[in-house]
């Protein structure tokens, strides 16, 4: 079976799509799968940052291999096989978790947003990354909003979830993005509400956002305190497994798992 790409996405920024995404890959990775994950939101990285990644010892990064500097197996840097600093990212020790970082350097960000993205060379690394490294799954973090490279990572998905938020402003852009998604023959598309507010009615949400999109909702996440004061400095999920937050984003690896 040829590795799948899991794009995770949302129309507006702030919704935890990087914080979702590098869960999520760490849930699936404790199951014993091949993953990779592929910070694609290269104009504002951060994911590298939840793996305990520190940028001084990042070496080789996404914009080196795009600027032709690197191979992607030399941007590959393997979780599993290092250790982090944190009660949860500790659980990936000797898991085959291979993380694909951009870069944090300003100058490097700034040229990417000068000249543009080569989505042809990034297809081709995404393809190379899955075969290199024997993936099972590779997530990606896409930029926020729809541009050209969110399109390409779209169209060469297996398995989209688009994280929304319950908020009208969300709502319109992922009515957007669902379309368009739809008209790029997406095999796998699904749904996922984060930053709910404890006192609505979960089941109400999921059930009224499945029928105004005709699309399966994975999952409706709470808006947690708790979440927030993690600020990023451990895998939430993997740290605190009975927390609400946890379990609900649990509830998403089996629809990655059990995808066509």
């Amino acid at each position: 079976m040829a590795g799948k790409i899991v794009s995770i996405h949302s129309f507006r920024g702030g919704t935890g799509k990087s914080n979702t995404t590098a869960n999520l890959a760490s849930q699936v990775a404790m199951t014993g799968k091949r993953v990779g994950v592929v910070d694609t939101d290269i104009q504002s990285p951060g994911i590298h940052v939840l793996f305990g990644l520190d940028e001084h010892k990042m070496g080789k990064t996404l914009n080196d291999y795009l600027h032709g500097k690197a191979s992607i197996r030399e941007v590959g840097y393997s979780v599993g096989d290092n250790k982090v600093e944190g009660e949860g990212r500790s659980q990936l020790a000797g898991k085959n978790l291979f993380l694909f970082p951009s870069s944090i350097k300003g100058k490097e960000i700034s040229q990417i947003l000068h000249e543009g993205v080569d989505f042809n060379k990034l297809n081709e690394g995404l393809q190379t990354a899955i075969t290199e490294f024997n993936l099972d799954y590779l997530f990606i973090d896409t930029h926020p909003g729809l541009n050209e490279e969110t399109l390409l990572s779209i169209a060469t998905s297996d398995i989209l979830i688009i994280i929304l938020r319950p908020d009208n402003q969300d709502l319109q852009g992922t009515a957007v993005t669902v379309d368009v998604a739809r008209s790029l023959d997406v095999p796998n598309l699904f749904l996922m509400v984060n930053k709910a507010l404890p006192k609505y009615d979960f089941a109400e949400i999921k059930k009224d956002i499945e029928e105004q999109f005709q699309a399966i909702v994975t999952s409706v996440l709470p808006l947690s305190f708790d979440m927030a004061e993690n600020a990023s400095r451990d895998l939430f999920s993997l740290r605190y497994p009975d927390h609400e937050w946890s379990k609900a984003l649990k509830n998403i690896v089996p629809h990655i798992l059990n995808a066509k």
